[in-house]
This record gives structure tokens, sequence and C-alpha cells, in this order.
């Protein structure tokens, strides 16, 4: 099981895990042993309420396929038990961070200090633009 929150858990059956050969230097070991972790998670068939598949399909990571299915390889480790740790962390956090709702943006007006500086400023310019014009006599 995985425990997101205090009520809400993932059962082990909806999570695949692959054990599979890890890239990258290492000698014979990387050769024989299967350490990497290839872990997926189907959204849409997953036992999560509705809000938290809506959130997670809608979320754009490129973690998440078009078919909502989450594809995580965990091989940062040698040892197979603790890339099987990071990649359940991994989809957890990747889960935590589509749940997140960011507060909205409310425009704000400017001062009417700012709107006098602004057209002050504009007088000023126009001004010195004025000046710049050749003298008609």
């Amino acid at each position: 099981m995985l425990a997101l929150s205090k009520s809400r858990m993932i059962p082990d059956n909806e999570i695949e895990l692959t054990a599979i050969r890890a890239q990258g230097a290492g000698g014979q070991h990387v050769n024989k042993a299967s350490t990497a972790i290839h872990l997926r998670f189907d959204i849409r068939a997953s036992s999560l309420p509705d809000y938290y598949k809506q959130r997670l399909l809608a979320f754009s990571h490129h973690l998440i396929t078009t078919e909502g299915v989450v594809i995580i390889k965990a091989q940062e480790y040698r040892s197979q038990e603790l890339n099987r740790e990071a990649a359940l962390a991994r989809l957890m956090a990747l889960i935590q961070q589509a749940m997140v709702v960011e507060k909205t943006r409310h425009a704000t007006k400017p001062s009417k200090g700012a709107k006098l500086r602004r057209l002050e400023t504009k007088v000023r310019k126009g001004a010195v633009k004025a000046l710049r014009s050749k003298v008609h006599p």
C-alpha cells in the first residue's frame, strides 16, 4: 500500500513494478543484475477518487502518457530495493504535485499617485521632444 495521506491509499496491485537492467557504467554488475525498476501506474484504472484522476490526467507532465499511464524508471541506486523505494517516492511526489491548487491571481489597479507620476513623465518627455524640433524664424 502506498499512503498518499491518512485516508488515501493506493493498493499494491494497481502499481506494476518490473525489475530491468540498469543503463550506464557499473562494470559486470550492470550486465548481470536487474537493479533498475520500471514502475507503471494506470490512472484511469486506479481506485483513486475521480477528483484525483481528473487532476492527474489534466496535469501536463513528461511522466504521464496520453493514455493516462504514469511510467517511472528508477536506476539511481545499485540495489533493487532502493530503486523500488525511489520509484514509489517519485510516484507519490507526482500525485501530490498534481493535487496542489494554485492561488488565483487577482489583477490590481495602479494607485492614484502612480497614475499622476505616469502622466507627469509623459508631459515631461513630450516637452523634451518638442524642444528637439527645428526652430522656425
